[in-house]
C-alpha cells in the first residue's frame, strides 16, 4: 500500500476527477483508490468541501507558477497572455472550470496584488484594473464551462442549418479582445475615473 499524505490524497483525487468527472468524485471512491479506509481521509480533510478546495488550488499550479509581469512588459500583451494561461490551466483537468468556480484564491493573493500593481504602474486606473481582471476571470471560467460541457461535437448536427457552429478557442479570443479593447479605451488619456476597490475583484 502506498504511504498516504496530504499531497498524495490531492494528487489521486485530481486523477480520479479526470477519470470519472466532478459529480462522481467521492471520498468513498478516493479511499478505495488509495487503499485506505474512508474515515482516514478526514485526518487530512475534515469535509469534502475542504478536499475540493485543495484540489482546486492544486489544479491551478500551472497558472499560479507562471512568470509574473516585469516593468518592461506591454500591459496589453501581458493581460492577454495571463488570461490565456488561466484558460489553458482550467482545460488541463476534466471539469476544471466547475472545480475552480467559487473557490477562493487564498494562496494567490500576493501574486494578484503584484499583477494589479503592474497594471497600475503601466497606467491602468486601479478600479479599471480590478474590474477588468475580475471580468476576464469570470469570462474565462464561463467560456471553459461551456467548452467542457460541449463533449459531443456531433450534437451540432441537430442545429438549424443557419446556426453557426461555435469554435470555442476563436470565441474565447474574440471575447478577450473585446475586454482588452474596452480596458485600453478606459486607459486612454482623459478617460480614467476614480479609483477604489471593487467588491469581489481578484
Amino acid at each position: 500500500m502506498t504511504k498516504v499524505n496530504r499531497e498524495i490524497v490531492v494528487s489521486e483525487a485530481l486523477d480520479l476527477l479526470d477519470e470519472v468527472g466532478l459529480d462522481a468524485v467521492s471520498t468513498r471512491r478516493l479511499a478505495k483508490r488509495l487503499g485506505v479506509e474512508q474515515p482516514s481521509l478526514y485526518w487530512y480533510f475534515r469535509t469534502k468541501k475542504d478536499l475540493l478546495a485543495a484540489m482546486a488550488e492544486a489544479a491551478m499550479v500551472p497558472h499560479a507558477t507562471a512568470p509574473l509581469p516585469t516593468p518592461g512588459d506591454d500591459w496589453r500583451d501581458w493581460f492577454a497572455d495571463n488570461t490565456r494561461s488561466f484558460r489553458r490551466t482550467l482545460l488541463m483537468r476534466r471539469d476544471g472550470a466547475r472545480l475552480h468556480a467559487g473557490s477562493t484564491p487564498v494562496g494567490d493573493l500576493d501574486r494578484i496584488r503584484r499583477k494589479m500593481g503592474f497594471l497600475v504602474a503601466s497606467g491602468v486606473p486601479e478600479r479599471d484594473a480590478q474590474t477588468a481582471m475580475l471580468a476576464a476571470g469570470r469570462f474565462t471560467v464561463g467560456s471553459v464551462l461551456e467548452e467542457q460541457a460541449d463533449t459531443d461535437p456531433g450534437d451540432s448536427a441537430d442545429l438549424p442549418a443557419d446556426m453557426p457552429v461555435i469554435d470555442h478557442e476563436s470565441a474565447f479570443e474574440a471575447g478577450l479582445t473585446l475586454i482588452l479593447n474596452g480596458l485600453a479605451y478606459r486607459t486612454s488619456p482623459g478617460r480614467s475615473e476614480s479609483t477604489g476597490p471593487v467588491p469581489g475583484a481578484l
